[in-house]
């Protein structure tokens, strides 16, 4: 495959953007998370194996779970990296002008998105499988057999997406598939989600809700579903952790075997079908959307060039179906996130419910603000770099740079506003909490949300991304980890402002004792603190974004 090289050096060869302290930082930060996934698997592994004749069964169960959910990831990643990357790119009308047949096209293509869609998935699941090596006393043949079995089960979600997403685009152009697939993946995982939900799996570490140790025993010992590779790859690394080598290479086998079939299958599938699809989806791209039923009027009062900004953005967000498909996904994890606290087992606990329903409500407080620092990371950090190369009508526009940033504040703030405040108000009242509780976690919220907000419209200015394919790629880049380490620093900074004082509150009005005066000074010191850093937390990135911007040439 010679003509297939430079078209794969083209994609690893473009820019680095990053300097080294970029990839220091971003090292650091992987290295961090990588090492802190190792220590809570080595614990519950070392908790699970502590246990009497089911420990072992129990940590089996937990790494055929584990794998399943690494093969759904990589094949919905696969699904919508091959969209990117075998239609929808911007280089791919040069790279089918270059004398080279279509199925090598596709092969470095494929090479490409396998290797994008799957680093993270194996990168980020490896130190689960080093706990489980050294949990079990694992050998050299352990590694290798695992290391083989993940880069079997990438190939296979890798191969099977690019094959399932070239027989789809002769159906569905590849411009409007993308949303197609990422509703029905949402609507896939919600229905998943719930039902797996609603059968409290937390139960299955309970042996008391089984009418015996020997139906507890059976259930544990259920086989998975046969045919599925995260199986073969699941029953190769039991065999490799329990010293069955021929057993282990065996299932190895099979996953190499299906590896090879389904990847010469999609060979021969490009070779037939996707020239002709790549075709169809330029065809396709060209045509215009219009959507009726969202008028000018109710913005008339503002002046001329912020009302026509302000209508370009919602219309915009309205028309791009990668960004409003995900809004049935937030619905769906606001009903999860709500119900799993409606599924708290407080009851059970030793310690006092009232103690325990504020305390988690205060927890719940942070949570929720990370939840919205995510969900921010994914709509408001891109905002500014979702202009593209049409920037430069911005900067040549009537309309100054602080205004052009505070449109696109005001827009993502006002809903991202509702949706924490649903979460707290709507957990709140099913640990039915104290008013004091209530009403601090309310106005906490509302102060800090328009400083995420502010960080992600402001550092979003300051990092842009107009050469982006979509917003996704800009959030996962350096201005993106940025924005999230500070937003993190900036929740924590505020909750640990707020512990101190709430908890005296809260227990003197539990046991009805009076508060020195000296201790309210404190209190009132510290809630100032909070508010003064919301404030900053909003003025700041957004003079730093708009300083940054005004530097920025395409």
């Amino acid at each position: 495959m010679p003509r297939t090289l430079p078209l794969l050096r083209g994609r690893w060869s473009r820019g680095g953007r990053g300097g080294a302290g970029r990839l220091i930082v971003l090292g650091v930060v992987g290295t961090l998370f990588w090492c802190g996934l190792f220590g809570i698997s080595w614990r519950v592994l070392r908790y699970f194996k502590g246990i009497e004749d089911i420990g072992d069964l129990l940590a089996y169960k937990l790494l055929s779970m584990i794998l399943v959910v690494s093969f759904a990831l990589l094949l919905f990643s696969g699904i919508l990296t091959s969209l990117a990357r075998l239609f929808l790119s911007r280089d791919l009308l040069l790279v089918h002008s270059l004398p080279v047949a279509d199925h090598r096209i596709f092969i470095a293509r494929w090479i490409d998105t396998t290797a994008d869609s799957s680093w993270m998935v194996i990168v980020f699941t490896m130190p689960v499988f080093l706990a489980y090596g050294l949990t079990f006393g694992a050998g050299t043949i352990y590694y290798a057999g695992t290391l083989l079995a993940l880069f079997l089960l990438a190939v296979i979600a890798s191969a099977l997406s690019a094959w399932l997403v070239m027989i789809g685009v002769m159906i569905v152009p590849a411009t409007r598939m993308r949303g197609v697939v990422i509703l029905m993946g949402v609507l896939l995982f919600v229905a998943l989600y719930l039902a797996i939900r609603l059968m409290r799996p937390e139960q299955l570490v309970d042996p008391e809700v089984f009418d015996s140790v020997l139906a507890y025993v059976s259930s544990l010992q259920a086989p998975s579903a046969p045919f599925l590779p995260s199986t073969w790859a699941s029953d190769s690394i039991q065999a490799a952790l329990a010293g069955r080598v021929a057993n282990s290479l065996f299932h190895l086998a099979i996953s190499a075997s299906f590896a090879v079939l389904i990847f010469c299958l999609a060979v021969i599938t490009a070779d037939a079908v996707y020239f002709k699809g790549f075709s169809r989806a330029q065809t396709a791209a060209t045509a215009t959307i219009r959507r009726r039923g969202f008028s000018e009027p109710m913005f008339r009062f503002f002046p001329g060039p912020v009302r026509a900004f302000t209508v370009k953005e919602i219309k915009t967000f309205l028309r791009d179906q990668t960004q409003w498909t995900q809004l049935f996904l937030i619905a769906a994890l606001l009903v999860i996130y709500i119900y799993n606290f409606d599924a708290l087992p407080l009851e059970k606990s030793p310690i006092q419910t009232v103690y325990l329903q504020n305390v988690f409500a205060f927890l719940n407080m942070g949570l929720a603000l990370f939840v919205l620092t995510a969900v921010a990371a994914r709509f408001a950090y891109p905002a500014v770099s979702l202009e593209k190369e049409a920037f430069w009508l911005v900067k040549s526009s009537p309309l100054s740079i602080r205004n052009f940033l505070l449109i696109k504040f005001f827009i993502y703030y006002l809903p991202l506003l509702a949706l924490t405040e649903t979460l707290i108000v709507g957990t709140n009242l099913l640990l039915k909490v104290t008013p004091f509780m209530m009403v601090l976690s309310t106005v906490t919220v509302f102060f800090l949300v328009p400083g995420i907000v502010a960080m992600g419209i402001g550092l979003g200015a300051a990092y842009p991304d107009f050469k982006a394919e979509n917003p996704a790629q800009t959030a996962s880049s350096f201005g993106g980890l940025v924005f999230m380490l500070t937003c993190a620093g900036y929740i924590t900074v505020v909750i640990l402002l707020q512990a101190g004082p709430v908890y005296r509150l809260f227990m003197a009005d539990l046991h009805g004792v009076p508060l020195a005066p000296i201790v309210w000074l404190w209190i009132v010191a510290a809630f100032a603190a909070a508010f003064i850093l919301s404030v900053l937390a909003i003025i700041l990135p957004l003079r730093f974004g708009e300083k940054r911007l005004r530097q920025t040439h395409l």
